[in-house]
C-alpha cells in the first residue's frame, strides 16, 4: 500500500474513530496505529478499505476501555473534542458531507453513544452510519453475525430515545446562531434571551485546566444573564466570535485579541431556539483548533 492509499482513506478512518471515541487527538492516534500495523502485519487483503476499518476499529475499541475509566475521575463535565466539520481542508474532514453523517458527530449524539458499551458503538458507528454489513462487523468485532445485529438494534433503540430532534433548515439555523453571538459579544441580555428556550441548558467543559461551570446552568433568565454579563465584561477586550460548523450544528470559535482560541461554542436549535450550548475550554480538547489563549489569564485582567 503506497502512503497516497493510505491518506486517501485517512478521512473515513479518522471518522470511524471520532465517533467511536469523542477524541480528536485518540482519532488520529488511532489512525496512526492503524499505518503502523498494517505495515507490521504481512497480509494483503482483497479490500483495503474494509481492512484498515477494521483495525481502526479494534483499536478505537482498546482506546475507549481505558478512556472510559478516564472520564469517570473527569474534573465537571466531559464534552467530546470540537470537530470543525466545515472545514474541508481538514485532514479529518468527512469523507461525505451528508446529513446523516452530520447529525451523527454532533455532541449530543457522540453524548449518547457514550453511554453504549464499547462493542454496542462500533456496531452501531460500521452498519448505522457507514453501512458496513454485519457480516464483516462480526469479524471486527469478534462476535456473531447474529449477536452484531442485537447490539445494532439495542444501540439504535438507546439512539432514537436519547438523541435530541434538530431543527433541519440550515439557513435559519446559521441565521439563528449569528444573531446568537452577535448577542453575546455585545453582552446583550435581552437579545439573548429572545433567542433561548424557555429550558434553555449550558454546559462547560474545562477539565480542571480552565475557568468552567461546574454545574449545568439552566433556564432563559439564568443563562441569559450570565452570557450576557460574560459579554459585557469582555466588551473593550478584542474578543470574537468566529462562526463555524462545530460537529455539524451550528457553533463558533471564541478567540482572543491575538487571534488564540479562548474556547469552542455548539449549539443545538429545536423548535427555532437554542435548546443546549456546550462550551469546550479544557485547553488539551483545542490544541487542533489552533493556538490556545490563557483563559485563566484573561479571566484576571477582565475582572468584573
Amino acid at each position: 500500500m503506497s502512503v497516497d492509499e493510505f491518506e486517501d482513506l485517512r478521512p473515513l478512518l479518522f471518522s470511524i474513530a471520532y465517533r467511536i471515541l469523542g477524541s480528536v487527538g485518540e482519532a488520529e492516534d488511532a489512525v496512526q496505529e492503524t499505518w503502523i500495523r498494517y505495515h507490521a502485519s504481512e497480509t494483503r487483503p482483497v479490500s483495503l478499505k474494509s481492512f484498515l476499518c477494521a483495525i481502526v476499529t479494534r483499536v478505537s475499541i482498546d482506546v475507549l476501555r481505558s478512556a472510559r475509566v478516564r472520564r469517570e475521575t473527569y474534573v465537571g463535565h466531559w464534552l467530546p473534542e470540537p470537530l470543525l466539520t466545515d472545514d474541508a481542508s481538514a485532514p479529518y474532514a468527512d469523507p461525505e458531507r451528508t446529513a446523516e453523517l452530520a447529525d451523527s458527530v454532533s455532541m449530543a449524539a457522540l453524548l449518547v453513544l457514550e453511554r453504549l458499551s464499547p462493542e454496542q458503538r462500533a456496531v452501531f458507528v460500521l452498519h448505522d452510519v457507514f453501512g458496513f454489513p454485519f457480516r464483516e462487523i462480526a469479524g471486527v468485532v469478534g462476535r456473531s453475525e447474529a449477536t452484531c445485529r442485537q447490539l445494532a438494534t439495542r444501540a439504535r433503540r438507546h439512539m432514537d430515545e436519547e438523541r435530541p430532534r434538530f431543527d433541519v433548515d440550515r439557513k435559519e439555523r446559521e441565521e439563528l446562531a449569528g444573531r446568537f453571538f452577535g448577542a453575546l459579544v455585545d453582552g446583550d441580555v435581552d437579545g439573548l434571551r429572545e433567542l433561548l428556550a424557555a429550558d434553555v441548558e449550558v454546559y462547560g467543559d474545562g477539565g480542571g485546566k480552565a475557568p468552567q461551570w461546574m454545574r449545568v446552568v439552566v433556564g432563559v433568565d439564568n443563562v441569559a444573564r450570565m452570557l450576557g454579563g460574560l459579554g459585557q465584561r469582555f466588551a473593550g477586550a478584542g474578543v470574537s466570535a468566529e462562526p463555524h460548523e462545530v460537529n455539524g450544528q451550528p457553533g463558533a470559535v471564541i478567540r482572543d485579541a491575538d487571534g488564540k482560541v479562548i474556547n469552542v461554542l455548539a449549539l443545538d436549535v429545536v423548535g427555532g431556539r437554542i435548546q443546549v450550548i456546550r462550551s469546550v475550554i479544557n485547553p488539551d480538547m483545542l490544541r487542533h483548533v489552533g493556538p490556545v489563549a490563557d483563559a485563566w489569564e484573561l479571566m484576571r485582567q477582565h475582572r468584573s
